[in-house]
C-alpha cells in the first residue's frame, strides 16, 4: 500500500493478548515520539515503560487492515466514563481515515450512558479527529488536554 493510498473502510478489531504487550509498546513509542520531543517530554524507555505497565488486554483491541497490524485502541470502563485509551496507528495508517472509521465503530457500538473521555497531548494533531467526533475540552495543562463526548 502506497503512502497517499487511501486505507479500505474495512478493518478489523481483534481483542489484544498479553503477547501483543511488546509491538504495542514499540508502536507507543514511534508514534507519540514526535509530540513529546515537542514538549521537551521523550524518553525512549519511560514512553515503553509506562504503557508495558498499565497495559490491560481485557480492554484493548488489535487494529487489522487487510489482516495487516495496523493499530491499537482501548477503551477501558470506569464508573462515570468509558476512557479511549492506547489508540494508535502506524504512521503508513495516518490521515487516511482509518482513525475515523475505528472512532466511529467504538463509539457506536456503546450502548451506555457514560460518556467517553480521553487525553491527548498538546499540540497533537490527533486532536482535531476527536473534535470531528463531538469531544470537546474539559480541561487542559501544559502537557496534556483532556476531552469528552457525551
Amino acid at each position: 500500500m502506497g503512502l497517499n493510498s487511501p486505507v479500505p473502510a474495512d478493518f478489523s478489531l481483534r481483542p489484544a493478548l498479553p503477547s501483543d504487550a511488546g509491538w504495542i509498546a514499540e508502536l507507543r513509542a514511534v508514534v507519540m515520539r514526535p509530540d513529546l520531543e515537542r514538549l521537551g517530554r521523550w524518553d525512549p524507555v519511560r514512553v515503553r515503560e509506562r504503557f508495558l505497565n498499565a497495559f490491560q488486554p481485557e480492554h484493548t483491541f488489535v487494529i487489522a487492515v487487510e489482516e495487516q497490524v495496523a493499530g491499537v485502541i482501548a477503551v477501558r470502563p470506569e464508573p462515570d466514563a468509558l476512557w479511549i485509551e492506547h489508540f494508535y496507528l502506524a504512521p503508513e495508517f495516518q490521515g487516511k481515515g482509518l482513525g475515523a472509521g475505528v472512532l466511529r465503530r467504538i463509539m457506536g457500538a456503546s450502548k451506555d450512558h457514560r460518556p467517553f473521555r480521553l487525553n491527548v497531548l498538546q499540540g497533537s494533531p490527533a486532536r482535531r479527529l476527536y473534535e470531528r467526533h463531538g469531544f470537546v475540552l474539559e480541561t487542559e495543562d501544559p502537557v496534556d488536554v483532556f476531552m469528552v463526548a457525551g
